[in-house]
């Protein structure tokens, strides 16, 4: 039987691809157009694109990522603790 994928499960995996973007990239400063080119490609559908929008305001809600401006940034907690996995 195939998994059913909810909103907020798709909306969670959103949002672990463009952490774990920010944290790979760092210290590259992306912008939120970098980070949807990098994540739903060029020619992606809005939906994908809008999802990965949700996805940096709520990491930067959370405290897991930094915005100034277009400019998106892990904050020092995401970094501390991707620090520590490794």
């Amino acid at each position: 039987m195939d998994e059913i994928r909810t909103t907020g499960m798709e909306d969670t995996m959103i949002e672990t691809t463009v952490l774990q973007q920010l944290l790979a990239l760092h210290p590259v400063q992306l912008t939120l157009s970098d980070l949807k080119r990098e994540i739903a490609g060029e020619d992606s559908e809005f939906p994908l694109r809008d999802a990965v929008e949700r996805a940096v305001r709520e990491l930067t809600a959370a405290g897991l990522a930094l915005r100034n401006g277009e400019v998106i940034l892990p904050s020092r907690a995401a970094l501390r603790f991707d620090e520590l996995l490794d």
